[in-house]
């Protein structure tokens, strides 16, 4: 890809993002949008202020500086530690590629473009001199590249040490913010053994009564999620039944006659007329006992005393067959998802090894349009193979087929993704949401590494060589590599701009959401919303933010040209993303910041990946010393990385005792302890969480059990009350709508 390409693809992206950007600020002060932009915060159905204001159909960037403003306090209410987590994770790369950024730009890529390594071959575009490939062999300048690398790396550890610690700071302060959570005291239990004689629920109750006598309180079995469905919907229309009877007047029972085979003419009884059966209730009871224990699950939740007895059952092998009785702690109650809870615990590693091997096969499948893109952009080398593209690179349109159009195609292809790696997730059997969205953003991030970085480069190489390509070892595979990833950057450089800058401002316009608000509203008249409220698309965006995090360690020394791209999406993604958290999207369960550790682990291997490739191409130059030093910190890197797994990992993957003994001191101390065990049944009626899918998540009590001080004109937690939540977006509409109509938009929520 040549220069005038890249700029039209630039100029493209450019246009597109002001425009998108224009727009929202725009759309989001008309109260027709207030349910897109803002969420479940705002009111419903209110009437629209016809009065004409010229400030509501003017650009503002008023939505940035109250995203700059806003503090870390501000999203953990709005967004909770996830949601932080994250943004901390854009913090991290904007510090970091901020000083590669500066020491690639003016020491680094000087020293490429006055290399004169490359001037002499035939197929080298004004982009090749730019990167590394334009250094000449032996050149001393190289150990510039070997230092910036030592820089860049020592900075990258440093920050991801103090960030796992902060980030693991915040994990261990989210249990004492909350010690009230009923998953605190709760176990799921899976492959309850079947008995002839017992239900699950009766084996169950045995189980526990027997082995934990003392800290057993009670059991929830778990049933299926259609039976369940299905029982409520029977019992809505039976209750719909008996409300629209007719009212009758009272009769005295001995003047009723009592229904027979014959009427009797004078009060118009029938045989089939309603009585009151004395035990009928309990006649009831018992029939819909039987229905629901032929629906009964090998799952159930089972409340204990105490978090310190919870903490240990969901921690310890239960029987001598693993596959038996297995425990782990239990979701929050919004958090469960009662579908996989009902698949059999012996089934699970069949699901796991066929969603395995449909990931490859969709892996594989996906080469197709990889090679596809990649073939747009070198249509020059298609032409001796395909009559029908000669003449094509003459055209006046050539710029926009070889710049924009290859990452217009890639990201409308990899729109599929994460929809996909969804569903797989869910045929895993995950029993929590949460865990579900993680487990699907580590399969969309492995998938983007794959087929967006490594597929890339490999089929470009294989289109420029048209078939010679060959790998036979894993050193060639390196060497390639290192020869291949600085001949790609002009093709990842308009990537950023299309995937990362347009991507941002679709993002933030929401047009799917809009426009189906507009058709529902406008067009077909309907009263009841369109927009529904939304979770945080997690598996969608940190894979993005991580894979441009590997393209900026990996081009950074290579082709540092794309280092002010990466920079440029950083700093908006910081904004975009801190507003559409504090507007957009609401929380329904949290991970407790278990994304750090994803990306603690993608920037190690970024980290690693850079060091390898850059040492092998230093080795090509035929540099041995700067070579030989990569050694060493290909080394340390990967002990920091030992290091940090064993410092901090284990407190993301386990509780602490001591905490859950002092906890339980505590409470039973004050008398707050029985008040909590005797509510814990209640927030797991599967019977109510089934049927609200989308309730919010009820208020924590923070204030009280909190030792963290408030910052003033600030939330401190997310359970800050919600009325705090809406004086924080009625200051936020302010700005753009007037006074009556921010308040006409503002309903308590409960």
């Amino acid at each position: 890809m040549d220069i005038p390409a890249l700029l039209t693809s630039a100029g493209m992206n450019i246009g597109i993002s002001l425009g998108m950007f224009s727009l929202y600020s725009i759309l989001r002060k008309q109260p027709l949008n207030v349910k897109v932009y803002f969420g479940h915060r705002l009111a419903q159905g209110r009437k629209r202020n016809e009065n004409f204001c010229f400030e509501r159909f003017a650009p503002s960037a008023s939505w940035i500086r109250k995203s700059w403003q806003a503090t870390e306090e501000d999203i953990f209410a709005c967004g909770g530690i996830d949601a932080v987590v994250f943004l901390r994770i854009v913090i991290f790369s904007i510090r970091i590629f901020a000083i590669a950024t500066i020491l690639c730009t003016f020491l680094v890529l000087p020293l490429n473009y006055m290399g004169d390594g490359m001037k002499a071959t035939v197929d080298t575009t004004p982009m090749d001199l730019l990167t590394i490939g334009n250094v000449r062999e032996g050149s001393s300048w190289l150990w510039a590249h070997c230092f910036t690398l030592y820089v860049i790396s020592a900075c990258a550890c440093t920050l991801l040490y103090f960030e796992y610690g902060n980030v693991a700071r915040m994990r261990a302060e989210q249990v004492q913010r909350f010690p009230t959570r009923p998953s605190n005291f709760t176990v799921v239990v899976r492959g309850v053994p079947w008995s002839s004689v017992e239900s699950y629920s009766e084996s169950v109750g045995k189980f526990f009564s027997n082995y934990y006598a003392s800290s057993y309180i009670s059991h929830q079995i778990v049933y299926r999620f259609g039976a369940v469905q299905q029982l409520m919907e029977d019992a809505e229309k039976m209750y719909k039944v008996m409300t629209t009877v007719p009212v009758l007047p009272s009769i005295p029972d001995k003047q009723c006659c009592k229904p027979n085979a014959e009427r009797c003419g004078l009060c118009g009884a029938r045989s089939n007329s309603f009585k009151k059966v004395d035990g009928g209730s309990s006649l009831t009871s018992h029939r819909v006992g039987d229905e629901l224990r032929e629906k009964e699950c090998e799952a159930a939740l089972v409340f204990f005393r105490s978090r310190f007895d919870a903490l240990v059952v969901s921690q310890t092998i239960q029987s001598a067959d693993p596959m038996l009785w297995v425990t782990e702690q239990a979701p929050e109650p919004l958090d469960v998802f009662w579908q996989n809870l009902c698949v059999p615990y012996n089934l699970l590693w069949i699901r796991k090894i066929s969603v395995f091997i449909a990931s490859i096969v969709f892996s594989v499948l996906f080469l197709l349009p990889t090679t596809f893109v990649q073939g747009l952009t070198k249509i020059q080398y298609l032409q001796n193979a395909f009559p029908f593209l000669r003449g094509v690179s003459d055209r006046s349109y050539i710029n926009l087929i070889t710049g924009y159009l290859p990452s217009l195609v890639l990201t409308v292809f990899l729109i599929i993704v994460p929809p996909l790696m969804m569903l797989f997730s869910t045929l895993e059997g995950r029993v929590s949401r949460s865990t579900r969205k993680r487990s699907a953003c580590v399969k969309v991030l492995i998938f983007m590494f794959w087929n967006v970085y490594f597929s890339n480069i490999l089929s470009g190489s294989w289109i420029e060589r048209m078939g010679k390509l060959t790998v036979t070892s894993p050193k060639d595979l390196a060497t390639l590599l290192a020869e291949l990833i600085p001949r790609q950057a002009s093709f990842f450089m308009t990537y950023v701009m299309t995937s990362g800058w347009s991507g941002l401002s679709f993002e933030l316009l929401q047009p799917v959401p809009l426009v189906g608000n507009w058709l529902f509203k406008c067009v077909l008249m309907k009263e009841e919303d369109f927009v529904i409220p939304m979770t945080f698309s997690f598996h969608t965006e940190l894979p993005r933010v991580l894979l441009f995090g590997l393209l900026g360690f990996t081009f950074c020394i290579l082709a540092p040209l794309i280092l002010p791209f990466l920079l440029i999406y950083f700093c908006f993604a910081f904004l975009v993303y801190r507003n559409q958290i504090m507007n957009v999207y609401y929380v329904k369960y949290q991970t407790d910041g278990s994304y750090w550790t994803l990306a603690h682990n993608a920037t190690i291997f970024s980290l690693i990946l850079t060091q390898v490739v850059a040492g092998i191409l230093f080795g090509m130059k035929k540099a041995s010393g700067a070579s030989s030093c990569t050694i060493p910190l290909i080394i340390c890197t990967a002990l920091f990385n030992v290091f940090c797994k064993n410092r901090f990992l284990p407190l993301f993957k386990n509780r602490a005792a001591q905490e859950a003994i002092e906890m339980d001191r505590n409470d039973e101390q004050s008398g707050k302890l029985q008040e909590i065990v005797d509510n814990l049944p209640k927030a797991y009626d599967q019977f109510v969480l089934c049927g609200d899918q989308m309730q919010l998540p009820p208020k924590e009590d923070d204030e009280k059990h909190s030792d963290k001080p408030k910052k003033s004109g600030s939330s401190s937690s997310s359970s800050d009350s919600l009325e705090e939540l809406e004086i924080v977006q009625l200051e936020d509409l302010s700005g753009d709508l007037t006074q009556s109509e921010a308040e006409e938009k503002i309903v308590p929520i409960n």
